[in-house]
């Protein structure tokens, strides 16, 4: 027998998406992927060169549940450079990407029953962590006028006697919001403990990104290497928590994990101490991107209120085109042959919009454009 939660859990429909392009293409067809958030860059050559000394040097065993001291440190002396927080490396656990790191902080914190609030719409990955670890999801509403902000009244108004958490992603997933210092601000004081998801973090384009920690330290945060650095095959991220959950969650790592691979993170401390003008590089090619897109997809009547300002993604609202995204996502992939992720995936409130990520080269922006562009004058 399956269990319940198993067979309860949600397809990823951004993979749907994708594995049903693979399948055409397979057949012979050319399509642009706009769909998975996946950085065209190849990873810096000074991490691949890091890995292949570490490799090299017969960096293949095992390592601290926490991960590599020497890695732990240059995560907390990023942190210090950047946004002028003092973390311990004893508070940080490096894990085989941030996936792990939510399952486990989820797994720690929940009881049948106790809930987390996120934003709607969200990555879509949230409710599943949540759910699995048998806790309940609280949406809060953020709207595309307000440029997809939370705002700290209304995540307030949803505080009971059961919330354990409320979780913030900035700059988000699909929406590229990034929250202001203000609003972050006051969700640290609400209360209950914040999970701050920080993946996109050096991916801003107007403004600057803030971390939890520079609020509270009674909060988590989430980040790792897979964006900024492009290493999203390299599965490497890590968590940084308050002193009291570093035991549980290092015995869950143990247990369930081990730890993450040696030779990747010595790549790791590479990449916070080398490869930081590679990511700049890369930033500024995305924020290119980002100017072309934005007015291309206004221009063939996709509404977007306000401009992302972070991650690589706009959300764009696709309400004039119909009212069921996931229908039309798979129409313009079967018939413009342009992939892109249906707001559904992201929550109640996304119904109705398309997620484009633009991470991809302007060339390939260039003809989804166009594509779209002569699908949609003879649809």
């Amino acid at each position: 027998m399956i269990a319940k939660r198993a067979q309860e859990i949600e397809p990823f429909a951004v993979m749907e998406v994708m594995e049903r392009a693979q399948q055409l293409e397979a057949q012979g067809e050319h399509l642009i992927h706009l769909e998975v958030g996946e950085p065209d860059f190849a990873t810096p050559p000074c991490i691949q060169e890091a890995m292949a000394r570490a490799l090299k040097d017969g960096m293949t065993g095992y390592t601290h549940s926490l991960g590599l001291l020497p890695l732990r440190e240059a995560i907390a002396e990023h942190y210090h450079a950047k946004y002028g927080v003092d973390v311990s490396p004893d508070r940080i656990v490096v894990t085989a990407g941030t996936s792990p790191a939510m399952w486990m902080m989820f797994a720690a914190l929940l009881e049948a029953g106790d809930e987390v609030i996120v934003s709607n719409p969200h990555y879509a990955c949230y409710p599943n962590f949540i759910r699995f670890c048998g806790g309940e999801m609280v949406c809060v509403d953020v709207a595309e006028e307000d440029g997809f902000q939370f705002r700290p009244e209304a995540v307030k108004a949803r505080i009971g006697a059961r919330t354990k958490a409320i979780l913030i992603n900035s700059p988000a997933n699909p929406t590229g919001a990034l929250l202001s210092r203000e609003r972050m601000a006051a969700l640290a004081g609400l209360g209950p403990l914040v999970l701050s998801d920080e993946i996109y973090h050096g991916l801003v384009y107007e403004g600057r990104e803030h971390s939890i920690l520079e609020f509270s330290d009674r909060a988590v945060v989430f980040n790792g290497f897979s964006k900024a650095f492009a290493m999203t095959g390299w599965r490497l991220g890590y968590i940084i928590v308050p002193p009291d959950l570093i035991r549980p969650l290092q015995k869950m790592h143990q247990n369930f994990f081990i730890s993450a691979n040696a030779f990747v993170q010595a790549a790791g401390i590479a990449a916070l101490r080398e490869a930081l003008p590679d990511s700049e590089r890369m930033r500024r090619g995305y924020d290119e991107r980002r100017r072309f897109i934005v007015p291309g997809l206004r221009r063939l009547g996709f509404g977007v209120a306000t401009e992302p300002n972070g991650a690589f993604y706009v959300f764009a609202n696709a309400k004039r085109f119909g009212a069921d995204s996931y229908r039309f996502a798979f129409e313009l992939l079967e018939r413009a042959k342009v992939c892109v992720s249906p707001g559904i995936a992201f929550g109640t409130n996304g119904e109705g919009f398309l997620r484009f990520s633009y991470a991809s080269s302007l060339e390939n922006l260039g003809e989804a454009l166009a594509r779209l562009e002569r699908y949609l004058t003879a649809r």
